[in-house]
């Protein structure tokens, strides 16, 4: 899998990359990330990548041009075609469903927005899906790319030490429950004990168990246990 980042500060996903789970994994050579500084494709003495908005207003808007000739130069570093997602309040919010849908793609292009947002001759013309972490503001989409990269990279086969792990996530599974209660040592802290059906070693009891503890989950923290 291979993600490439598009932003004007590459530089936050440094620290990013070198730890846990993603490290293992690039190491691995089962996932790939390559950072782009969209400003790399900006003309002029200044290399200028947003400018005002037309018709006024506040802030700065990212400018078309540099935004476009970084994604087209980009898609054309790999022979995979990449996906191409632009981060933005305005895209469809993240969900696990989304995450499934992305981590069937080789290759994903995450551009990332700052400032007011972008010229929308951007999204005109390279036609990427947008996508939201939800609906609030943040600073810019490097955020919002880690996101992305952290849970598609969860369903990258062999990434994950068990794959039952990612089958039993919150909102995986056909029904989309949150994830049952987990436990471990000690067996009982300040009073707090371990349910006695986990230690029974009967697994089906275990399983029903869980099942009934992920709809009860959903159902109060949720308020519905269908469409999760």
């Amino acid at each position: 899998m291979r993600f490439d980042v598009l932003s004007l500060f590459p530089g936050i996903f440094e620290g990013y990359l070198s730890h846990s789970l993603l490290k293992r994994a690039i190491a691995a050579g089962l996932v790939e990330v390559h950072l782009h500084n969209i400003r790399d494709w900006a003309k002029g003495k200044h290399k200028s990548v947003d400018d005002r908005p037309f018709g006024g207003g506040p802030g700065m808007v990212m400018m078309v041009e540099p935004v476009v000739e970084c994604v087209e130069a980009v898609q054309q570093m790999c022979p995979c075609p990449g996906h191409l997602v632009m981060l933005t309040p305005q895209g469809r919010r993240l969900d696990q469903p989304l995450v499934e849908k992305l981590a069937q793609h080789k290759r994903l292009l995450l551009l990332c927005g700052r400032y007011e947002g972008f010229d929308e001759r951007i999204r005109i013309l390279l036609q990427p899906e947008e996508i939201s972490l939800g609906d609030f503001v943040l600073n810019g989409g490097e955020v919002a790319a880690m996101a992305i990269i952290d849970a598609v990279i969860r369903l990258v086969p062999g990434v994950l030490g068990d794959r039952q792990s990612a089958q039993e996530d919150s909102f995986s599974g056909a029904e989309r429950l949150l994830e049952h209660a987990q436990y471990t040592r000690p067996r009982v802290f300040r009073g707090l004990a371990v349910p006695e059906v986990l230690l029974s070693g009967d697994h089906q009891r275990i399983a029903q168990w869980r099942a009934e503890n992920s709809r009860q989950r959903t159902l109060q923290r949720r308020g519905q246990t269908e469409g999760y």
